[in-house]
């Protein structure tokens, strides 16, 4: 029974771990530098221009 909780504190302590270091990466990464943008960027009125040209060599004028 010691051995198993042994394994169990040990197995949690390397989860805990891994998750603290993929906290601290993320925020490296800049994932958390702006979350109040995103709720108003949805706002905006302006379209993006459209820079959507089709694939030379195609012919799409039947």
């Amino acid at each position: 029974m010691l051995k198993s909780i042994v394994i169990l504190i040990v197995l949690s302590l390397c989860i805990g771990t891994g998750a603290w270091l993929f906290f601290i990466w993320t925020v490296k990464r800049g994932d958390f530098d702006d979350v109040e943008g995103p709720k108003y960027r949805m706002l905006d009125d302006e379209e993006l221009p459209h820079t959507h040209k089709p694939p030379q060599g195609e012919n799409h004028e039947e």
